[in-house]
C-alpha cells in the first residue's frame, strides 16, 4: 500500500506515530516536501538516515523549498520503478521532478520544489537557493513525461498547489496568495491532466479542499481510498 504525509522538516518523532508504524513491509510512504533529514551531512544525520533507511518499508519524499539543495544534489541519480531517483540510504529515495513512478501497479507524478514565503529573509542570511524552484528542463521533462501517458496518471505528488487551490486557500485566511511560475505551471497540468488525487504539503495544513486535491500535513493518508489512518 502507499500512504501519503506532509511537510517533516527533519522531525524524527513523526515515524513514531501510530499510524506510521502500521505500516508494513513493502508498503510505500511518501512525503510532499520539506523532507529535512538530508540537511547537514554530521554524524548525527547519518545516523538518523540509516535508522530510517533500514525501516522495512519504503520512505520517499519530494523536495520542498526547506532543504539543502546542494547535498541533497549531490548523491548519484538511479531509476527506481520507472523514474529517476537519489537514493539516500537503503529504503530511503528522493523522487526527482517531473517523473512517473509505477508503485503497487498506480502511477505517480512528481514534482518538488516551489519559492519560499520567507525567501527575503532567506536571501539576506545567503540561506536561499537557487535550486528551490524547478528548472525549465524539469519542468519540460514533467509535461513531456505526462504527454507519453496521454496525460493520465493515478496520483500527482507535488509540495505547492495549483493556483486556484493557492489562491482559494489563502483567500479563506484573507491572505494574498503568492503565486508562481511552478503554480501556474501546475494549474495548467491540473486543467489538462486525468488523474484520481493530488496531494501537496506547502501549505502545512490538513484538508480535502476536494474529492480530488488534498492538503496534507501530519495526516498519513491511504492513496487508494483516501483515508486517514489512526
Amino acid at each position: 500500500m502507499v500512504y501519503i504525509t506532509g511537510d517533516m522538516h527533519g522531525d524524527f518523532s513523526r515515524f513514531d506515530s501510530p499510524a506510521i508504524k502500521q505500516l508494513k513491509k513493502d508498503d510505500t510512504l511518501i512525503i510532499c516536501g520539506d523532507f529535512g533529514f538530508v540537511w547537514d551531512n554530521s554524524k548525527a544525520e547519518q545516523k538518523i538516515l540509516k535508522k530510517l533507511g533500514n525501516k522495512k518499508f519504503n520512505i520517499c519524499f519530494v523536495d520542498g523549498t526547506h532543504e539543502n539543495f546542494e547535498l541533497l544534489n549531490s548523491y548519484p541519480v538511479s531509476l527506481w520503478n520507472g523514474g529517476k531517483v537519489h537514493n539516500i540510504c537503503g529504503n530511503v529515495y528522493h523522487l526527482m521532478r517531473g517523473q512517473i513512478f509505477k508503485i503497487d501497479n498506480m502511477t505517480f507524478f512528481t514534482m518538488g520544489g516551489g519559492e519560499s514565503p520567507d525567501i527575503d529573509i532567506r536571501f539576506e542570511e545567503n540561506a536561499w537557493s537557487k535550486f528551490e524552484f524547478p528548472s525549465r528542463e524539469e519542468l519540460l521533462e514533467g509535461a513531456a513525461n505526462l504527454e507519453k501517458l496521454n496525460c493520465r496518471i493515478d496520483y500527482v505528488i507535488t509540495h505547492e498547489p495549483p493556483v486556484k487551490i493557492k489562491s482559494f486557500l489563502k483567500l479563506k485566511d484573507n491572505e494574498t496568495a503568492s503565486v508562481t511560475g511552478l503554480n501556474t505551471y501546475l494549474e495548467e497540468l491540473s486543467e489538462a491532466c486525468h488523474f484520481r488525487r493530488w496531494f501537496f504539503g506547502s501549505m502545512h495544513l490538513d484538508k480535502y479542499i476536494s474529492n480530488s486535491h488534498v492538503a496534507v500535513f501530519q495526516n498519513v493518508i491511504n492513496a487508494i481510498t483516501g483515508e486517514v489512518q489512526r
